[in-house]
């Protein structure tokens, strides 16, 4: 029998806990879940890929059906590669939506056999991005519990005035 494997995609920079509420309940559905870091070139990282890592291995080391990889280039040929199928896609907001769904079809039309599961943050989280977490943090703000133990230090170690 086939193990329900399934991609978690992100920048994740850095992970939250509404990335992580995404990341349990998709553990409900798969048996194992790979949370996949983009290397992301427009993106300007605050963290390196390997902090990256390092923060949500941390915050996922309870979860032994959860791998944590890194990759550059299309998400489909990252897929391809690790013989999945299924894409995990948190959506907060309709304008998550948009993105999301244009996204997923491009996805869709290079690689017919994969397909993108969208799951909605939890009420608790919606208002949580990756931005808003760094914006808060850089100028001082309290960020206990929207973000793990792990990042809320390593955020204090970065914007430390």
């Amino acid at each position: 029998m086939r193990k329900r494997l399934a991609v978690y995609p992100g920048s994740f920079d850095p992970i939250t806990n509404g990335h992580l509420d995404i990341l349990t309940r998709g553990l409900e559905l798969f048996d194992t879940v790979i949370v996949a870091i983009a290397h992301n070139i427009e993106k300007k990282a605050l963290f390196t890929i390997e902090e990256k890592k390092d923060m949500i291995m941390r915050s996922v080391k309870d979860h032994l059906r959860v791998k944590v990889d890194s990759f550059e280039g299309l998400l489909v040929d990252y897929v391809k590669r690790v013989d999945a199928k299924t894409v995990i896609r948190g959506l907060r907001a309709m304008s998550d939506f948009e993105y999301e769904f244009q996204m997923a079809s491009m996805n869709r039309e290079l690689n017919r056999g994969m397909d993108t599961i969208f799951m909605m943050t939890s009420k608790d989280y919606f208002f949580i991005s990756s931005r808003t977490i760094k914006e808060v943090a850089s100028f001082g703000g309290s960020v206990a519990g929207l973000v793990p133990d792990i990042v809320q230090q390593k955020l204090k170690e970065k914007f430390k005035r």
